[in-house]
């Protein structure tokens, strides 16, 4: 079995000529170009520590097959507003396990999309948990809605976003929540 017991965010932009280059530069960007990343769902490991990335980092060696959940936006088109999100919601008790989301916006600022993110994974918990609310009530509704019932004790984000290049180049954001076991 492999679980993961500790995690890290990261995020980059990234521009160049090429759609494929311009996603290895934001990967060089957040640190995580050399590793081998596969994407997965996403659940938060129950008791999984929350690491800053220079100390995630350390616990990683080039070529190592990482676990990732990642959001990513890319465009050529110039001056276009892109933004990439990880949301993430923990529960009150460490032995369940939380929920990330990922959301890939256009034309939302970083702050609309880091709040959509957030909503996501608080909304996905609220469910699994239990947790009764209404789907069509404004973010800062639920959000009194989830503090109210003490099961959800924590939600954040981590967003990056970017003005589409000038002049056309392709430029990507991402955001990512690494994985490791």
């Amino acid at each position: 079995m492999i679980l993961p017991n500790k995690i890290f965010l990261t995020k980059g932009v990234g521009v160049h000529k090429e759609k494929l280059s311009s996603f290895e530069v934001a990967l060089r960007n957040a640190g995580v170009a050399p590793f081998n990343l596969v994407r997965v769902s996403s659940i938060y490991p129950p008791n999984c520590k929350m690491l800053s990335r220079e100390a995630g980092l350390k616990y990683l060696s080039p070529g190592q097959i990482l676990f990732t959940v990642i959001a990513e936006a890319a465009t050529n088109e110039p001056n276009r507003l892109i933004a990439s999100s990880i949301g993430m919601a923990f529960p009150k008790n460490p032995d369940q396990y939380g929920y990330l989301s990922e959301a890939h916006t256009y034309g939302w600022t970083e702050k609309k999309t880091a709040d959509y993110a957030e909503d996501l994974a608080a909304e996905m918990l609220a469910t699994t948990l239990g947790v009764k609310f209404d789907p069509e009530a404004s973010y800062d509704k639920k959000r009194a809605q989830w503090k109210i019932s003490k099961e959800i004790v924590k939600t954040r984000a981590l967003t990056q976003s970017a003005e589409g290049h000038k002049d056309g180049l392709w430029t990507t954001v991402l955001a990512m929540a690494v994985m490791i076991h």
